[in-house]
């Protein structure tokens, strides 16, 4: 099924693009960009000259715009950079802070975690599943002189391969339609480990003529598959630890079971749009108002499957054809009035509506025993109503310090909450910038912390608990010349977590009655010299924290070895280098694959062993290759690498890929 939805993506891009092009000459596009202290400038075109001026249809590189959903604007990237290097993984994201499972697909452990949020709303159940979960803030919005393409495609582990395929195409200056799917399916090396998982878009954005009126808007479908075993049994676990010749085919590992699986399906359909009352033409323009209005309905469910009753959960309602599901609606409404003043800065006020049904289709009535008698305790089956926010935002140019200010709160409904951010900025020079920011917010636990059923007796729960509230200081320097550095401290009240209950050893919500505190400074530095150069990042973690709930390691880094080059003319530009990955042991929070979150723990701590990673990347046009040795140390340092108790991390490892772009 993946194979073919995969073609036929492939089929229609490239049908989409030979129509579109058709009569119409060859467009040139440039793109100059600058490595340390040298320009390199790369056609995207064939014969292009680079002495020569853009003709009336030509269109650069800088014209392939990329419009985020807060409405920010950069453009399409086809460089090769240890940024790009970074990135070019299943999530297409940074992984500096956390650590994946075995299998491609499966979940990530979380070494280091913004703790502020200013979303309101609780977040749904299967957390872990989540990490390549699409959300509003992950949808980009394009605009266009010419068709663009991008296909990503990256190996798997055993039988499995992963492509994300895009294609966007303008058919007016007004109109721009987009067309993604992103595709994995992976075996894996260990039993009853596999990974299937697609997100589906649509994207479209729409601007009138004279640019008063203006519209983005996505459909999103995905669903995330993972087969669960419940990690490595601790016979296995030994027999992994001792790296004995015959184990090292981890198919033959012990599993906990291999009759399970988890499931995370969504579907999103979301606009926004904005109207121009007052229209800024120029600088001299002192006043500017626009309404905005920001639609958005998602439907959700996240379902555990198993065919037999496990006593490592406990004991079931029924023994065979374990079945729980969870369901979402959430459907949202904002109006904004946004103005602006040359004396007074931009102002926004703001009311939405979060209308939220999470539950289930039944009741479940708990018989309990006690030396009094017994208790019978009734878990409903619905959380359900409608909230009504309002909230504000503000930013001024105040002599060099840029002022901005957010704030929301919820005035109406059963679900409390409210954030503030306030931020203060300062730039020195192109190169350097200082920031400040002081953060609160008091959010409601997860909706699966306040209400659970399942067809395991022990996972069924209806929490009354109080809202998690955070105090953050933040300090940011931004200098490419000097150091990037962050330092954030933060004050956590009524933190709740997921741990094991300690009369059953069962997994169950909890709150924490102390305050926690917590501190993080993150550095980045990259030193060059000619073509080589070391990109470093280290972050030190503290957490002042009586009862041990909030464990994280209290040093992280990773250190990048590379060259870069140009070779043929400057017809191929390529990368060499060596990652150095490392963060100190700690007890790493276990994962539990009912409720697909991870729980804390504190009997076994993991972590303290190095990954070392060796790759080689080209770039030819607006082709980029990448082969990588994943883990090249793990036979020399010792089978003592796991994502969380009982998983193990990845063996030693060769996997390749590109990522290529298409321009017509």
């Amino acid at each position: 099924m993946l194979v073919k939805k995969i073609v036929l993506i492939i089929i229609m891009m490239s049908m989409a693009q030979l129509c579109l092009t058709q009569n119409k000459p060859l467009l040139k596009a440039k793109e100059s960009v600058i490595k340390g202290n040298r320009t390199i400038n790369d056609s995207i075109s064939k014969g292009s000259n680079k002495n020569s001026v853009n003709k009336k249809n030509d269109a650069k590189i800088q014209d392939y715009l990329i419009i985020s959903h807060v409405r920010d604007t950069t453009y399409v990237d086809t460089t090769l950079s240890i940024k790009k290097e970074y990135k070019y993984n299943y999530l297409r994201k940074d992984n500096f802070n956390r650590i994946a499972f075995a299998n491609l697909g499966q979940t990530y452990n979380t070494l280091s975690e913004d703790v502020f949020s200013s979303k309101l709303m609780p977040t749904f159940a299967g957390k872990a599943r989540h990490f390549n979960y699409m959300e509003i803030e992950d949808i980009n919005y394009y605009h266009v002189p010419t068709p663009l393409s991008e296909l990503f495609y990256k190996t798997a582990f055993t039988q499995g391969q992963l492509l994300d395929a895009f294609f966007s195409v303008n058919t007016s200056p007004q109109l721009n339609i987009s067309i993604g799917y992103k595709g994995l399916r992976s075996l894996g090396k260990y039993l009853h480990a596999l990974t299937s998982t697609g997100n589906f878009r649509i994207i479209t954005s729409y601007k009138t003529k004279n640019n008063r009126y203006s519209a983005n808007a996505h459909v999103v479908m995905q669903d995330l598959l993972n087969r669960e075993n419940g990690g490595l049994t601790d016979d296995s676990v030994d027999s992994f630890k001792e790296g004995e010749e015959e184990f090292k085919d981890r198919g033959v590992l012990e599993v906990n079971f291999e009759d399970a699986e988890n499931i995370l399906i969504g579907k999103r359909f979301h606009l926004d749009h904005r109207y121009d009352i007052i229209k800024k033409k120029d600088s001299l323009n002192n006043n500017a108002l626009n309404i905005n209005h920001i639609i958005s309905f998602e439907d959700k469910y996240y379902q555990y499957d198993q065919e037999r009753e496990n006593s490592i959960f406990g004991t079931a309602f029924r023994t065979t054809e374990i079945w729980d599901k969870v369901t979402l609606e959430h459907f949202y409404n904002q109006l904004q009035l946004n103005y602006y003043n040359k004396t007074v800065g931009n102002l926004q006020f703001n009311v939405s509506n979060d209308n939220y049904n999470y539950g289930y289709n039944k009741v479940v009535v708990l018989n309990n025993t006690t030396p009094s008698g017994s208790i019978s305790t009734t878990i409903p089956n619905r959380l359900k109503g409608n909230i009504y926010r309002v909230g504000g935002k503000y930013q001024k140019q105040i002599r060099g310090f840029n002022i901005k200010g957010d704030i929301g709160v919820n005035v109406s409904g059963d679900i409390e909450g409210n954030y503030l951010k306030g931020e203060a900025s300062y730039k020195f020079n192109p190169d350097l910038e200082l920031s400040a920011q002081i953060n609160h917010s008091s959010k409601s636990p997860g909706y699966n912390a306040l209400l659970y059923q399942s067809d395991y007796i022990n996972y069924n729960w209806s929490n009354n608990f109080k809202n998690i509230k955070t105090e953050q200081l933040a300090f940011h320097v931004k200098s490419q010349k000097l150091l990037n550095l962050s330092v954030d401290l933060s004050n956590i009240s009524d933190y709740v977590y997921f741990a094991k209950e300690d009369a059953l050893g069962l997994v169950k919500p909890f709150q924490n009655n102390e305050s926690i505190t917590y501190i993080r400074v993150k550095v980045n530095k990259e030193i060059r010299y000619k073509n080589i150069a070391l990109d470093n990042t280290i972050m030190y973690q503290k957490v002042d924290d009586s009862n041990n709930v909030y464990n994280v390691p209290e040093f992280i880094t990773r250190n990048t070895l590379y060259y870069s080059n140009e070779i043929f003319k400057k017809a191929l530009s390529f990368q060499a280098g060596v990652i150095f990955n490392y963060f100190e042991a700690y007890n790493m929070n276990a994962y539990d694959p009912v409720l697909a979150e991870f729980y804390t723990q504190n009997e076994e701590r993991i972590g303290g062993f190095p990954r070392l990673d060796l790759f080689l990347n080209a770039k030819v046009r607006q082709t980029r290759i990448y082969f990588k040795a994943e883990h090249l140390n793990a036979a020399y340092t010792g089978y003592d690498y796991f994502s969380a108790p009982n998983y193990p991390y990845r063996d030693f490892t060769v996997r390749f890929g590109l990522v290529w772009n298409f321009f017509l």
